[in-house]
C-alpha cells in the first residue's frame, strides 16, 4: 500500500460513525449487514448512514451488493488487511532482534482468531 492511500484510508476512518460502521461490518463478517440492520444497529438515520457509507466505499473500506430488496455492506478485509500490513511493515526494525515484543505481528499470535472470518 503507497503512503498516501495509507492516508486515505486512515482519514476515511478518523471520524466517529464511519469507524464504528466499519467496525460493525467487520464483525459482521463475509456475510455482510443490510443497510437498515445497520442503521438500526447504530441508531442513524439513512441519510447519515448513506453519507458516511459512501465516503467508506470511496476509501475502499467497504462494498455493497443488491440482494432482492436489500443492499448489502461488507467491509472490505483485504484493504483492512493492507493497512494493517503497512502500519506493521517495519515494526521493531531498529531494535535488538532479540527483543521483538513490540512488533504487532507477534501480538497477533497471541490474540484469538475473529469469530467472523
Amino acid at each position: 500500500m503507497e503512503t498516501n492511500i495509507a492516508a486515505a484510508t486512515l482519514a476515511a476512518l478518523a471520524q466517529p460513525t464511519r469507524l464504528e460502521i466499519f467496525r460493525a461490518l467487520v464483525v459482521a463478517g463475509p456475510a455482510g449487514l443490510a443497510a437498515g440492520a445497520l442503521a438500526e444497529q447504530l441508531a442513524a438515520t439513512p441519510s447519515v448512514l448513506s453519507f458516511h457509507l459512501k465516503e467508506l466505499r470511496f476509501a475502499g473500506l467497504v462494498d455493497s451488493a443488491t440482494q432482492g430488496r436489500f443492499v448489502i455492506y461488507r467491509a472490505r478485509f483485504d484493504t483492512m488487511t493492507a493497512l494493517l500490513g503497512f502500519l506493521t511493515e517495519n515494526c521493531c526494525a531498529r531494535s535488538n532482534p532479540q527483543d521483538a515484543s513490540c512488533c504487532v505481528p507477534d501480538l497477533a499470535r497471541k490474540a484469538p482468531p475473529l469469530k467472523s472470518c
